[in-house]
């Protein structure tokens, strides 16, 4: 479950950002999670509190919204929402589709102490 390493990753920057911005306490954590990130809500949820048990984000609350996926058409240039990586160009029919958003996972907002 490569969740529970993104988890850590996430841990770690939290710690980072901790030393450089002098907060000793994260109480809530909201990651964005893109549509096309092949990340599982469900087991960040899960792993969540095994992961930072320990940390500044010991209890914290964790928030996930989503990003929905967007892609260009390598063929017309058209942009639109797609649900998987594979879909086709709504215009054209083009079956290649380069992501422009949601293939990522991000910090999106923190509350610190």
């Amino acid at each position: 479950m490569h969740e529970l390493s993104l988890l850590e990753n996430v841990r770690e920057i939290l710690e980072s950002h901790a030393q450089s911005q002098n907060f000793v306490k994260v109480t809530r954590v909201t990651l964005e999670i893109g549509k096309l990130s092949c990340v599982e809500p469900e087991a960040l949820r899960f792993g969540f509190d095994v992961v930072m048990n320990g940390s500044l984000a010991e209890g914290a609350e964790l928030v996930i919204t989503e990003a929905s996926g967007i892609g260009r058409c390598r063929q017309c240039g058209c942009q639109s929402v797609i649900e998987t990586l594979y879909d086709p160009c709504a215009e054209c029919g083009c079956p290649y589709m380069d992501v422009v958003q949601g293939a990522e996972m991000k910090i999106k907002d923190l509350i610190v102490i």
